[in-house]
């Protein structure tokens, strides 16, 4: 197996595996209640929470744990816009379905949405930031580093707009978090969302910054966890795993962000010189996330291409697994100004901590005859060899 589709899940690291076990049936009490084990499990959560927040560099008691990604992206925009006067919000528009579908039901709602353009490689300008503002803006939600194309955009620089506005700044970090240095401060957002399980966590489980002060109303109705702010039963089992998880990505950091850019800048070459129509989605360098590659690949389909992949047991993606199954061209690729022939000819290799040489040296084996194939049976590309 080939597994290069790390952006859309990580595996379980060892060493969360292994704080979990005792959770599933030897440590097991509610945290709300009053009795001894259950205290040992709210001082659990505790110590979690503090492990979570000192991995961004913020407060514990900035840190909401959630079922994931999407629930704390859900709460940062509804909660923000249900405790303000204002209902205009800005996003870009490659944000990951999780903000970008939400930001269109919240439009049904009432709420005005700006879509700020990308150039070519992704990145928003933060003067399009600056002149998007209205006096009833309530929000500026940017994420911090693109699913598809890993392209990282410039936070810190867009948050002194925000600040000098007083409006907050939410960032979806689901694909940075574990992989780059992150500290709240240093970027300069109000409110940050996380998922376990893109950084060799457990799925299901999350968190969401909230910097102190900011105005956010509460969407999750019932208990008084998370100090009364998001109800129900914390997932003690998803909490103490992310995080182990979150503690040995942020050891292992350092060297794997110097192995994983290697990999990566390694298949990027390999592919676009080995195989002709090639193109690179995206910016290059220390702009892109490590591990992230999104190749074009004219001529053929790309969800062709990933089921031939797969029957020879190699797995990548053609853009974000919350919309796998969409014949509709990818809109992050359609943001950065590709026809709809580059767009649908797209496919994500993602690498992780379990990536080696080895399987870049498999994957072009594979990948190479492949293309080849399937160009042999397009008529697009037989037309363009005629001419």
């Amino acid at each position: 197996m080939i597994y290069l589709d790390n952006a859309a899940t990580t595996p379980l690291h060892p060493s969360a595996r292994a704080v979990m076990l005792p959770h599933l049936s030897e440590v097991y009490a509610n945290p709300s209640g009053v009795y001894s084990p259950a205290r040992q499990m709210r001082n659990v959560i505790d110590q979690m929470r503090q492990t979570i927040a000192a991995g961004i560099s913020a407060n514990p008691t900035e840190i909401y744990f959630t079922s994931g990604g999407t629930e704390a992206n859900n709460w940062a925009l509804q909660g923000v816009l249900n405790a303000s006067q204002g209902k205009h919000i800005i996003t870009s528009a490659i944000e990951h379905h999780a903000i970008y579908n939400l930001c269109e039901h919240l439009k049904t709602k009432g709420c005005e949405i700006t879509y700020l353009p990308v150039d070519a490689q992704g990145f928003v300008s933060p003067q399009a930031v600056a002149d998007a503002i209205r006096p009833d803006t309530c929000l500026v939600s940017i994420m911090l580093a693109n699913n598809e194309v890993g392209t990282i955009l410039p936070l810190a620089q867009i948050s002194e707009i925000t600040k000098k506005h007083r409006i907050p700044l939410h960032t979806d970090a689901v694909q940075a978090i574990g992989h780059l240095p992150v500290s709240v401060n240093e970027i300069g957002v109000d409110l940050l969302s996380l998922s376990a399980h893109k950084f060799y966590g457990p799925k299901g489980v999350g968190a969401l910054y909230i910097r102190k002060g900011t105005k956010i109303a509460s969407v999750m109705h019932g208990g008084m966890q998370e100090r009364g702010r998001r109800a129900g039963t914390e997932n003690i089992l998803g909490i103490v795993g992310m995080g182990a998880a979150l503690t040995a990505s942020l050891e292992e950091m350092p060297s794997e962000h110097v192995r994983l850019s290697a990999l990566r800048d390694r298949l990027i070459g390999e592919i676009l010189t080995q195989i002709p129509y090639t193109q690179l989605n995206g910016p290059t360098g220390d702009a892109r996330l490590p591990g992230n590659v999104n190749i074009s690949f004219r001529f053929i389909e790309g969800e062709s291409l990933l089921l031939h992949l797969d029957m020879q047991k190699c797995y990548a993606s053609t853009g974000s697994a919350c919309s796998s199954g969409s014949l509709d061209p990818s809109h992050v690729l359609m943001s950065l100004g590709l026809c709809h022939e580059l767009a649908n000819g797209a496919i994500r290799f993602s690498l992780g901590r379990e990536s080696t040489d080895s399987d870049i040296d498999k994957l072009m084996a594979i990948l190479k005859p492949t293309v080849q194939k399937l160009r042999d049976l397009s008529p697009l590309y037989d037309d363009y060899i005629r001419r």
